[in-house]
């Protein structure tokens, strides 16, 4: 049972307008959804997409603004807070731009939160929170400590926060499938990558909506939930983009990973099995909360971690070719 009132920060990017689009089919009994993003273009594009749903409203503020923020929040149930800084190189050049959005203003939705008595705030994260060597993966580590911790300071109130925690996104702006396919379709023949060992992990869009709905259904305060995905090596995406396609070597860019990790070995002895994703609960518990009771949960092994390259399920050649065919298909859709 999803909350009948919902803000979502950054609302209007790619995870935003699907979250939107799930929102409004599958859960009727959601009476007022709103996109609190600070792209008033976006927002006026997004009305028109979903023809002006008089359930979705727009609100226009960034999280950097806490007085706004506050406003916005009145009367919500549920916060889904996607908005952030993400573009590695952007953030090593401008790093205090991306700490005021990435932490100030996660600080900023904890406490409107708290203050507007929301009852459930769900934090949207990365693998690149995990050992972070970038500045917007070091970030997104501080929001997910201010998210989990948060819990402590809603003592008796209502609110409780936790995190979903997820790999690249199939298709989302910026990565790196749809940057090959605009190559290829200016005439280009050689696709840049930057390590031909590089592994990711991947994820449709529509399986972060869904990890997200979940985690606001089922989280108690503090959880970072983790979705089980395949992995692929950038050398299959290069052959599944085409046959006629080459590639040339040219050098990790700072900031950037050969692998990624969802769940390194340290949290292992508070990590559990749920079946469809993973849960790590917080080190310290808010008051009135305790350990997973559900039996089908089970612990995972003492060695246990999740990282891209030793991923059990890596996605095939073919695999990545319909996944590819699908977005187009969805592109063209819209």
């Amino acid at each position: 049972m999803i909350s009948p009132s919902i803000l979502v920060t950054g609302g209007s990017g790619s995870f935003g307008h699907a979250f939107v689009r799930v929102v409004l089919d599958r859960f009727p009994e959601v009476e007022r959804l709103v996109i609190y993003s600070r792209d008033e273009f976006k927002q006026s594009e997004m009305a028109d997409e979903f023809n002006h749903d008089p359930r979705l409203r727009f609100f226009i503020g960034d999280v950097r603004d806490y007085e706004r923020l506050r406003l916005g929040m009145r009367g919500i149930d549920l916060v889904i807070h996607a908005a952030a800084l993400k573009q590695i190189p952007a953030a090593e050049y401008n790093p205090m731009e991306v700490v005021k959005t990435n932490v100030l203003g996660a600080q900023n939705v904890v406490m409107a939160a708290l203050e507007a008595g929301v009852r459930q705030v769900v934090a949207l994260s990365t693998d690149k929170a995990v050992a972070p060597v970038n500045l917007y993966g070091a970030t997104k580590l501080v929001a997910e400590k201010v998210f989990t911790a948060s819990n402590n300071l809603a003592g008796k109130l209502q609110t409780r926060f936790c995190c979903v925690r997820y790999g690249n996104v199939i298709g989302s702006r910026g990565s790196v499938i749809p940057f090959f396919a605009s190559l290829l379709q200016k005439g280009g023949l050689v696709l840049p990558v930057t390590h031909p060992d590089m592994t990711r992990f991947w994820m449709r869009i529509e399986q972060a909506v869904d990890l997200t709905i979940h985690a606001a259904n089922h989280a108690r305060g503090g959880e970072i939930f983790v979705p089980k995905l395949p992995s692929a090596r950038i050398m299959d995406i290069v052959t599944a983009m085409g046959d006629r396609t080459d590639h040339k070597i040219v050098g990790i860019r700072p900031g950037e990973k050969i692998h990624e990790t969802l769940i390194p070995q340290d949290v292992a002895h508070r990590t559990w099995d749920c079946g469809d994703c993973y849960m790590i609960v917080p080190d310290i518990f808010a008051s009135g909360l305790e350990m997973p009771g559900d039996s089908s949960f089970s612990p995972v092994p003492a060695d246990f971690s999740y990282n891209s390259d030793t991923n059990p399920n890596f996605l095939t050649i073919s695999q990545i070719r319909e996944l590819i065919e699908c977005l187009k298909c969805h592109e063209n859709s819209m």
